[in-house]
């Protein structure tokens, strides 16, 4: 080669100064791939060979063994791949451990098949982290391990970067020890690529929230609920009190929306006689991030014909049972210091009774704004809404303070006022009282639900209500949505709905603390 990798990219430092250095170890290791290179084998080959993953293989293995005369060894070929996490070199032998996504295996090299010069280029130029193809016949060593004796191999993917907990070394007994693992969460959350690579436990997480959300699907398939697609981009945002992010389309010429809820597509179908719907997708909500937010999650919602909150309660507390089952083995969950009991019938709690209880405060005694902040202010004067709130935003404050944190156990909270609920029918006789309930557990929201409204006139108040009662500055308001209006007024069936951030329960189910942990590629302040 007439000119180097590395001298390319001191040359084009000079003209981007974005660019990296590489650290010393990096530098190392491109040095190998351009010796690699001039040797004529290339670092990353075009084709790979695989015919068992090394958890298939172990098992092959050990039934193999089973059926084997006495003191024999079964003949059982294999190729594996994957990347080298260990690596013992000892004369004209070297121990090599490797992992795939379903296990790690050890590989066995010598020279007496490979011969010198190959174990001297195993040994030399495959680092740990490096991918690496072998094939040969399956033994048991003298300590017991299952391992591959390789007759032939080959470099996969020359690794540049060392991993973060690059270095397992195993002892002599056989077990591997994991230095320098990675454990700060922001950097876990940052290269989520490295975390998944060196901490296993991670990669099960993921499969569990995998697990979660085909057992959701699972339940409701089960059940006659028709799986739909709405749309992500919409031309006005609802559904939902939230700010949303705001974009352009230049063709229409006109400012769209990330939707903040699938509620009023999905209700839209029940006016076109779909009767059980429901979709698990992504909402955008421009708001805080905290250890249960993210401006991007996923959500399930479902409508359900014909059906009210009080059958919603019941079908959502079997299918996060059912859930939880899938997921865990069991309907008792451990969450920090709680075990969790999701098996129904969950506690319910009447909102009114539950605020009364925690804060001593009854909503229903001030109608309005200005009377129920004075009895905030005067029963808890270090914890005070801000006083310019709709009374709304006031009854979520004395949730969120008093009443929230006390519901650990898997509880739905039911019997909303209509301030805060304005796509919710009211009950019979008490037209500030609506048919909703929230289902909570491990001291936070999980769940909401509606005996939705399907009256296009007082939807169409309602929504005029919650204008005038918001200021105009404020993003979390409802806007009127005319089509939605004119959909209803075709006639919508009565019908029971739900929404559901698939995020925390996946936080419940999993034992993590922070949304962070069950999100691949978590929202982040840009690194400097």
């Amino acid at each position: 080669m007439t000119q180097s990798f590395l001298s390319v990219r001191r040359k084009k430092k000079k003209e981007d100064t974005i660019m990296a250095e590489y650290t010393s170890l990096e530098k190392i290791r491109l040095q190998k791939i351009e010796e690699l290179r001039a040797e004529g084998i290339d670092p990353y080959p075009t084709r790979a060979e695989r015919t068992h993953t090394s958890a298939q293989v172990i098992a092959e293995f050990e039934a193999a063994e089973k059926g084997a005369a006495p003191d024999s060894t079964p003949e059982v070929k294999a190729t594996l791949v994957g990347r080298i996490r260990a690596n013992r070199g000892m004369g004209k032998v070297s121990f090599v451990h490797i992992e795939d996504g379903s296990a790690k295996i050890q590989l066995f090299f010598r020279s007496n098949e490979l011969g010198k010069e190959r174990l001297e280029l195993l040994n030399k130029m495959f680092d740990l982290g490096d991918f690496i193809q072998a094939s040969g016949v399956m033994f048991r060593t003298k300590t017991g391990e299952i391992s591959l004796h390789v007759h032939d191999f080959k470099l996969l993917a020359k690794s540049v970067t060392p991993l973060p907990a690059d270095k397992d070394v195993t002892q002599e007994d056989g077990t591997v020890t994991r230095y320098a693992a990675l454990e700060s969460p922001e950097l876990r959350a940052r290269q989520r690529y490295a975390d998944l690579a060196v901490n296993p436990d991670v990669r099960e997480n993921f499969r569990k929230r995998a697990t979660l959300i085909k057992a959701l699907r699972t339940f409701l398939d089960d059940h006659d609920f028709l799986e739909v697609e709405t749309p992500i981009l919409q031309p006005l945002y609802g559904g939902a009190a939230a700010r949303p992010f705001t974009t352009h389309h230049n063709e229409l010429e006109q400012d769209m929306y990330l939707r903040i809820s699938f509620e009023l597509y999905l209700k839209r179908l029940l006016v076109g006689n779909l009767e059980r719907v429901y979709e698990i997708g992504r909402d955008f909500r421009n708001e805080g991030v905290s250890f249960k937010h993210n401006p991007e999650f996923t959500q399930l919602e479902f409508y359900w014909a014909y059906a009210d909150y009080l059958q919603v309660m019941e079908l959502t507390e079997q299918m996060v049972a059912y859930a939880a089952e899938q997921v865990t083995g069991s309907t008792k969950v451990k969450f920090g210091e709680h075990e969790l009991e999701f098996k129904p019938p969950w506690n319910r709690v009447e909102m009114r009774t539950g605020i009364l209880e925690t804060s001593g405060i009854d909503i229903a005694e001030h109608k309005t704004a200005e009377d129920l902040f004075k009895a905030i202010r005067a029963k808890h004067p270090n914890k005070t809404p801000d006083p310019k709130s709709a009374r709304g935003k006031m009854i979520d404050f004395l949730l969120g303070e008093f009443l929230e944190p006390t519901l650990i156990q898997p509880t739905f909270l039911y019997n909303y006022p209509r301030d805060i609920s304005p796509l919710a029918k009211s009950i019979p006789g008490d037209p500030l009282t609506v048919e909703r309930f929230e289902g909570y557990a491990a001291g936070f929201e999980l769940c909401n639900a509606f005996t939705e409204l399907n009256d296009p006139l007082d939807q169409e108040q309602r929504f005029i209500e919650m204008g005038r009662d918001y200021t105009d500055d404020e993003e979390e308001k409802h806007p009127l949505d005319e089509d939605y209006l004119r959909a209803m007024r075709y006639g919508m069936p009565p019908n029971g709905g739900f929404g559901m951030g698939v995020d925390r329960l996946a936080m419940l189910l999993t034992d993590k603390h922070s949304i962070r942990e069950v999100l691949l590629f978590p929202a982040l302040r840009k690194e400097e």
